[in-house]
C-alpha cells in the first residue's frame, strides 16, 4: 500500500531557495567532495584514511538532502503568500488557545519544508490535513473548533489570531 503523496505549499520565494540551494549542492558542492575523494584515493590505503572516511561521510549526507529536496520540489504546489485577512489558511502563523485554558500556542500551519528556509524561526509545524489543522481552515480570530484527538477525545480551540508567516 503506498502512502499519498501530500502536497507542499509554497511561496515563489521558497520554491527559488530550495532550487537555489538544489543546484548549488549538484554543481558546487558534489564536485568539490568528488575531487576530495579521488585526491584521498590518491593517497593510497583507503582503511586509514579519516579524509577519505569524511568526504564519503559528506557525500552521502549531500546526497540525501539532493534527494530530499528533489522530492519537495516535485511536490511543491507554488503559490502566493496567504492574504493577511486573518483567516486560517496553509502558510500562515496561527494563535490558538485550549478551552477551558488560557495559555496560547503558536505554530505554523503548513509544511516543516518551509520552516527549514528560515533556521532562525522556531515554531512547531502541523500540516493543514491534520486533525487540529483541518479544524481551523478557514477560521479567524475569536471562532472556535473541534477535531477528535488521537486518544478519541474531542478537542475544542478558540483561534486566537492567524498572520501569514
Amino acid at each position: 500500500m503506498t502512502q499519498p503523496v501530500e502536497t507542499i505549499w509554497v511561496t515563489q520565494e521558497a520554491y527559488e531557495r530550495l532550487q537555489e540551494e538544489l543546484a548549488n549542492l549538484k554543481d558546487v558542492v558534489m564536485p568539490d567532495i568528488t575531487a576530495k575523494i579521488a585526491a584521498a584515493r590518491e593517497e593510497g590505503d583507503l582503511k586509514e584514511n579519516g579524509g577519505y572516511h569524511a568526504a564519503r561521510e559528506e557525500q552521502g549526507k549531500t546526497n540525501a538532502r539532493i534527494q530530499q529536496l528533489e522530492d519537495m520540489l516535485r511536490r511543491a504546489e507554488v503559490g502566493e503568500k496567504p492574504a493577511d485577512d486573518g483567516v486560517v489558511e496553509a502558510g500562515m502563523k496561527v494563535t490558538i488557545r485550549f478551552k477551558g485554558d488560557s495559555d496560547t500556542e503558536t505554530f505554523l500551519l503548513g509544511s516543516r519544508e518551509l520552516l527549514s528556509l528560515d533556521s532562525a524561526v522556531d515554531l512547531d509545524v502541523y500540516s493543514p490535513t491534520s486533525p487540529l489543522g483541518s479544524a481551523i481552515l478557514g477560521k479567524k480570530s475569536g471562532d472556535e473548533a473541534s477535531y477528535e484527538a488521537p486518544n478519541g477525545s474531542t478537542i475544542t480551540v478558540e483561534v486566537v489570531e492567524a498572520k501569514p508567516f
